[in-house]
């Protein structure tokens, strides 16, 4: 999918292109599980202006996969999901506009 403004099909998630994306906080989410991932990362989002850059890491795939799809049905975007090789994911999102 191209562009910002690009939805999802059936629940998706929409990765962007990140270039030149800055990083307005991470959240380290280690330890934790859904729902719990979701609603803090959604909470650390708010706290950041709109079209701020959140990255957020997590240990467990159940995460790395429903915290990015859900975000985006919160109206978020996605950039980036990458496994970070020591059995994390970085999720980096970008808050939405509105």
């Amino acid at each position: 999918m191209n562009g910002a403004h690009a939805r999802p099909a059936r629940g998706e998630v929409a990765i962007e292109p990140a270039p030149g994306a800055r990083v307005a906080e991470e959240l380290d989410l280690r330890g934790e599980v859904c729902p719990y991932t979701f609603l803090k990362a959604r909470l650390a989002l708010e706290s950041i202006s709109p079209g701020g850059v959140l990255r957020v890491v997590v240990d467990n795939a159940a995460s790395a996969h429903d915290v990015p799809r859900s975000l985006v049905a919160a109206g978020h975007a996605v950039l980036e999901v990458a496994p970070g090789g020591d059995g994390t994911w970085a999720i980096v999102t970008r808050r939405a506009q509105v």
